[in-house]
């Protein structure tokens, strides 16, 4: 077997795991309401911008990605 379909299959699960654990973890985590995330309301505008929020998923998915190039090397 080459190595696209080893990605994709690795791909594949990945994103089956993090769709279980956003929807499992969802419940116990604030994704999206963490310390730090910035929201502003005035009379008729609202402003969301969830910073800490993103850095936490580009964390988690910068160490997927390394692990994926480790252990599909």
């Amino acid at each position: 077997m080459g190595s696209i379909p080893k990605l994709l299959i690795a791909a594949g699960i990945v994103l089956i795991a993090a769709g279980l654990l956003w929807s499992l973890a969802g419940r116990f985590l604030p994704l999206g309401r963490l310390p730090g995330d910035i929201a502003m309301e005035k009379e008729n505008v609202k402003f969301y911008f969830p910073i800490v929020t993103c850095i936490v998923i580009s964390v988690v998915f910068s160490l997927v990605m390394y692990l994926i190039r480790i252990f599909f090397k």
